[in-house]
């Protein structure tokens, strides 16, 4: 690959994203935690919340990881905040505040993979290791036209090899930033602007007449189904809220009174005398169905009601309704209550 005239073309083009001025390695990491799996346009707000909100990794160190969770608040994959506040404290407390310098001990992070690690050893501390996303993905699949699937063992094996040998080892950083960034913007997956590709003259992928077929990828896991039942629990200006515990979806964010249910069936009385009985519930008439909202995530496809129920005597683990707002919560629930007008 002619290194030279892709990183040129990355100088030219290349956005004005504020983790690119520096090379601290708090900011990269913070900046590569948030935009994993997430749009610069989506994430740029939240990285100028927790920068604003905790400028140093002492300041994240020192907060609580309700503040954390509750900050993070619609970006989704919650283990991602987790990990990122578990690994500040660790940083302060291990590592003297101080990141370690290179790819191998960055490695031994908690929620820090390989792509993150290579991200902060070459930005920060100009180690020639090559990041690897989906960007890089289909630029060097193009490029050199390779057709095994991205999401193989033997892909993400053949690829790892190429961008090693692919990346420019003088100037790691800039190879780094300039490949991503051609993917995100000019090597983009439908329609590509080859015509005005500084690297045409080198690409297997338009040689060959296979731009829209590579990358290749296998096909994903089955999507599972949840049907969700959610309670607004009420008595006078107090509501339930309970904390999500397990390994699953939105660990440790707070959410209403549930009952999933498996298979396809109607709640039945038996489900609502449960329910009852766990929160100490005393109804003045029967539960209200208010809407049901469909929200999918990465491998799951929920199916959420929303239900209203008034209680004649306060029940077990209510709050305020005026609290509300300082506790984390699923975005799908969040939003719900705010246009439920408490």
């Amino acid at each position: 690959m002619n290194t030279k005239k892709l990183i040129d073309w990355y100088h030219q083009n290349k956005r004005d994203l504020p983790w690119r001025n520096t090379k601290e390695p708090y900011i990269v990491w913070l900046s590569e935690i948030i935009l994993q799996q997430t749009r610069v346009a989506q994430g740029l707000p939240y990285f100028q919340k927790f920068i604003a909100q905790y400028p140093t990794i002492h300041d994240l160190a020192q907060a609580g990881e309700q503040e954390v969770l509750k900050l993070w608040q619609g970006l989704g994959y919650y283990s991602r905040a987790r990990n990122l506040h578990y690994t500040a404290r660790d940083i302060v407390k291990n590592y003297n505040g101080k990141f370690p310098s290179t790819y191998k001990e960055l490695l031994r992070l908690k929620g820090v993979g390989e792509y993150t690690a290579a991200a902060i050893a070459s930005f920060c501390y100009n180690e020639p290791v090559p990041v690897i996303d989906g960007n890089v993905y289909r630029v060097l699949s193009r490029l050199k036209g390779i057709e095994t699937p991205v999401n193989t063992s033997e892909g993400k094996k053949i690829f790892k090899e190429t961008a090693l040998k692919s990346i420019d080892k003088k100037h790691p950083a800039d190879y780094n930033q300039a490949i991503m960034e051609f993917g995100a913007l000019q090597c983009v997956p439908a329609n590509p602007s080859c015509k005005s590709c500084p690297l045409q003259d080198e690409c297997v992928a338009y040689q060959t007449g296979k731009v829209n077929e590579l990358p290749v990828k296998l096909p994903r896991v089955k999507v599972k189904k949840r049907e969700m039942h959610y309670f607004i629990v009420r008595y006078n200006d107090q509501i339930i809220l309970q904390k999500r515990q397990g390994k699953d979806i939105w660990k440790n964010l707070y959410e209403l009174p549930l009952i999933e249910i498996e298979e396809k069936r109607k709640l039945n009385d038996a489900d609502f005398k449960k329910l009852y009985q766990q929160f100490d519930i005393e109804p003045a008439k029967p539960p209200r169905f208010l809407q049901k909202i469909r929200h999918k995530l990465t491998h799951r496809d929920l199916e959420i009601h929303f239900w209203e129920v008034i209680s004649q005597k306060p029940p077990n683990q209510s709050i305020s309704i005026h609290e509300l707002k300082i506790y984390p919560m699923p975005v799908v629930i969040a939003k719900f209550l705010d246009n439920y007008n408490l």
